[in-house]
């Protein structure tokens, strides 16, 4: 079973990652680079683009434009094929790192990822992953002023955790005291809020920044259900393979 769930898990992320570096191509590397012009007008300069739009808050991955702040003696990809080449391999890992955890979730609270519920797990991940945090934590472009990087971290991480806690309640019980503990869960990180950005001026164009975070959450969420409807559907092929082995047969 672990073994289907992993195989199923890497085969979601590889599809699911390969389409939203398609549409992050074509629809969010334009507008980062448009932003990378005003870098050094005014504000904080963050380096590297987003490469998976699940949310630009997504840390310990390479998918937003903020995590991680360049310097001039720092290694960044060249523009064209190199930077094209290693936002869709970021992509592709984070998408395998997420389908990893959901996995794992399902495995822990017993709930199997299937086709039928697929969809809803996708829904959960965005709602947990990027809709919760970017409540607090907007994307950010390369020339935009942000908040200290390890603080941003920690509220983006408790937020996700208390967002996905809430769904994972709702999931497993319909009691008045689990819906009551869950919107506890969901508002909590709000009310003790993200980090404040710095009170800098930004050259970046309100329009450009307002354009970039809806596109990216719009990626993420193309994400999300493509990640959660694969998911479960290659859970299904593979339950299925194995129910077909005859009984005392090896694969």
């Amino acid at each position: 079973m672990i073994r289907n769930l992993f195989a199923a898990a890497l085969l979601a992320a590889l599809c699911a990652g390969l389409v939203t570096a398609a549409i992050q191509h074509f629809r969010v590397t334009p507008i980062i680079m448009h932003a990378e012009t005003f870098e050094g007008e005014g504000g904080h300069s963050h380096g590297a683009e987003a490469v998976v739009a699940d949310h630009a808050h997504a840390e310990g991955t390479a998918e937003h434009s903020h995590d991680v702040v360049a310097t001039t003696d720092e290694w960044a990809p060249q523009d064209g094929f190199e930077r094209t080449a290693y936002t869709v391999l970021a992509t592709v890992l984070a998408a395998a790192g997420f389908a990893l955890i959901i996995g794992a979730v399902s495995m822990f609270a017993n709930i199997p990822i299937t086709f039928a519920n697929g969809f809803l797990w996708g829904i959960a991940g965005f709602l947990a992953f990027s809709l919760a945090p970017a409540y607090g934590l907007a994307p950010e472009l390369p020339g935009m002023a942000a908040a200290d990087l390890v603080a941003r971290q920690i509220w983006w991480v408790g937020t996700a955790l208390a967002t996905g806690g809430a769904i994972l309640l709702l999931a497993k019980t319909r009691a008045n005291w689990a819906f009551a503990v869950a919107v506890a869960l969901v508002v909590v990180p709000h009310i003790i809020g993200a980090p404040a950005s710095p009170d800098e001026p930004s050259a970046v164009p309100a329009h450009l920044a307002t354009e970039f975070a809806a596109i990216t959450l719009g990626t993420s969420l193309v994400f999300w259900l493509l990640l959660g409807s694969l998911f479960g559907k290659f859970s299904d092929v593979f339950a299925t393979g194995k129910a077909a082995v005859p009984a005392g047969a090896t694969a």
